[in-house]
């Protein structure tokens, strides 16, 4: 974990993805490389380290889908917590928030306010699905 969290910091990265004795670093802002990985090559997630700039509850959602096995994060929504929570993931993290929060700070983050009461991971799923797609 250690390694990940390091190259995050020192790369400027805003995920670190440990598998399969690989390092993989992206620097997309949002959930944009996240989802791209799960909804691409999956198995990328399963049994991963990751280390991550910020994690709300859809980013926990596809964490979790994916079969991680271990997330570093810098900052951390209470809701991505309680999700966690359920699982057998291990979680570190520098800072709790409430909810994360848009880039204008002016409201919620999209993807948090589109899942914060969807309780099936597969919703949360289709959720963060429609938001990507109504952004191309």
């Amino acid at each position: 974990m250690n390694s990940a969290v390091e190259i995050l910091h020192k790369q400027s990265c805003s995920l670190v993805i440990q598998s399969r004795g690989e390092v993989h670093t992206f620097f997309n802002r949002g959930i944009k490389d996240l989802y791209n990985i799960y909804t691409t090559d999956k198995s990328l997630l399963y049994g991963a380290v990751i280390a991550d700039k910020v994690v709300g509850r859809a980013a926990a959602a596809l964490m979790i889908l994916g079969g991680v096995e271990r997330i570093y994060a810098d900052t951390i929504s209470q809701l991505a917590l309680e999700l966690l929570a359920t699982t057998d993931i291990v979680v570190e993290y520098a800072e709790v928030v409430p909810h994360i929060i848009n880039r204008t700070k002016t409201d919620l983050c999209p993807m948090e306010r589109a899942t914060r009461h969807l309780t099936d991971l597969n919703d949360i799923c289709r959720a963060i699905d429609d938001f990507v797609r109504s952004l191309a």
